[in-house]
């Protein structure tokens, strides 16, 4: 610890994971600088991601339980849609929490500063700031947390407002009439909700057989259902090969996977196909950091590059790209430059899709366990045998186990349901504990609960699961 408070330490980007890193180093006695080009700490998350889609997701929300209301007895009037009020209560709740962090880097003494940095050389950087001043410091460490942006598809490329990324979508400079989504991934879907539920008649378009890539397809298919009611059409196994702006909207070719093709316009199109990593970074080849063939920074599991004064975290090192990651990952640097032993290994990083249903999971997945001839048992408690699912009208969810048959250890836990995305911390913990399913079993969940169905889940592992029956075979 008294070394640690030698060090004069450089965070580059203060996103989730640059000020977590900044604001831990500032704590354990570092004196500090955090670099970004915005005027308060918050990044990319903050600004123009998780926090700002959220927002909008809760009003999407409201929307959509408001027209449910009907099923109870219960009608509203249709919605009155003010757009200038509902981007700035969006606008302000960016604000306040992106305003919170500065203040907390105020109270921590760390020196921020807004602009963007070039390396001079490993431990030296010139920052031209946004008043077009320039400042050369020199550091003991430096955390690169660059983040990441929207990826771009070449040939969807048009200079017109009517083609946006997740950025121009949040925006909401208009509601379109019709808009087009390429790319069925969790951005893509979120934003495409908002939409759908502020009135817009969505499309998306997704070249693979099935939305959300990489999730189990069982927790995938309540969402679809919800959502081929929500949008005006999904289209699997799609591509979109042409756009062209023809003034009052986006005139796109699909392709489908028999090779047939048809046309049609949209009042604008929104690309969502991934996100790159922000490594290109002016003068980083004055250093010995290596950079692999992805675009991501290539660091061990102290998050060090192969320069030793020299290290970085978040989207700009590799998947996962989620903000919790990349908080934990800061943590983890900061942690190694004070001189203390640790690692970044988690044996499970929860992934969330925030649409309705959310879809959650952690740990190993039933396509994983699949792909690499992994034994498992999987055990599914249905939400439709869920009193506080029934409360609520909501039936659709389903909570899945992922057992090892001999150690009857859990692996993985995967949700689809209202509040998966709050719930699946609760399998991080099982799994990071190398809890058994025995243990989820008998430790007591409060009735009725949605929290109760990962208890059950295990129940139904053992066959003991009283909320549903199972027949005996043979």
């Amino acid at each position: 610890m008294s070394e640690s408070k030698n060090f004069d330490i450089a965070v580059v980007g203060a996103g989730p994971g640059g000020y977590a890193a900044a604001f831990l180093a500032a704590d354990l006695g570092m004196s500090v600088t955090l670099i970004d080009p915005e005027i308060n700490p918050g990044g990319v998350c903050l600004y123009r991601g998780c926090i700002p889609s959220k927002a909008l997701l809760h009003v999407a929300s409201l929307i959509e339980e408001s027209e449910q209301a009907k099923n109870w007895g219960i009608e509203f009037s249709a919605p009155k849609i003010d757009l200038s009020r509902l981007r700035s209560w969006k606008e302000n709740v960016v604000k306040k929490l992106t305003g919170g962090l500065g203040i907390l880097s105020k109270q921590r003494k760390v020196k921020y500063v807004q602009g963007r940095a070039a390396f001079e050389n490993s431990t030296t950087l010139r920052v031209k700031k946004f008043d077009g001043a320039e400042e050369t410091s020199t550091f003991d460490r430096i955390v690169l947390a660059t983040g990441s942006r929207p990826a771009i598809i070449p040939t969807l490329k048009l200079d017109t407002p009517r083609m946006m990324d997740s950025t121009g979508a949040l925006n909401l400079e208009d509601i379109p009439s019709t808009l087009l989504v390429v790319g069925g991934g969790y951005i893509g879907l979120e934003l495409g909700s908002v939409y759908a539920a502020l009135g817009t008649r969505v499309t998306v378009v997704e070249m693979l057989p099935g939305l959300l890539p990489g999730a189990d397809r069982d927790l995938v298919l309540p969402l679809h259902k919800k959502l081929e009611k929500l949008f005006d059409s999904i289209l699997l196994n799609t591509t979109v090969t042409a756009v062209k702006d023809e003034g009052a909207g986006i005139r796109a070719t699909l392709k489908a996977q028999d090779g047939s093709t048809q046309e049609k316009v949209f009042g604008r199109v929104l690309v969502s196909v991934g996100r790159k990593p922000n490594s290109e970074i002016p003068g980083l080849e004055k250093t010995q950091v290596k950079v692999g063939p992805k675009g991501f920074i290539q660091v061990n599991k102290q998050l060090q590059t192969d320069d030793p004064s020299i290290s970085a975290i978040g989207d700009v090192v590799g998947e996962p790209m989620l903000a919790h990651k990349a908080m934990h990952e800061g943590r983890t640097a900061v942690e190694a430059i004070a001189g203390q032993k640790v690692a970044f290994e988690p044996n499970a990083i929860p992934a969330v899709v925030f649409t309705d249903p959310e879809v959650a999971w952690c740990g190993l997945t039933e396509t994983q366990a699949q792909n690499e001839n992994r034994e498992i048992k999987v055990a599914k408690f249905p939400w439709a045998a869920s009193g506080r699912a029934i409360t609520f009208d909501r039936p659709e969810g389903m909570t899945k186990m992922i057992i090892d048959p001999h150690s009857e250890r859990v692996l993985g836990l995967g949700i689809v349901g209202v509040g998966a995305g709050d719930m699946i911390a609760e399998g991080v913990v099982a799994i990071e504990m190398a809890a058994l399913a025995k243990d989820v079993a008998l430790s007591i969940h409060p009735h009725p609960t949605l929290s109760e169905t990962i208890m059950n889940s295990a129940e139904v592992f053992f066959g003991t699961a009283t909320d549903i029956y199972r027949p005996k075979r043979g």
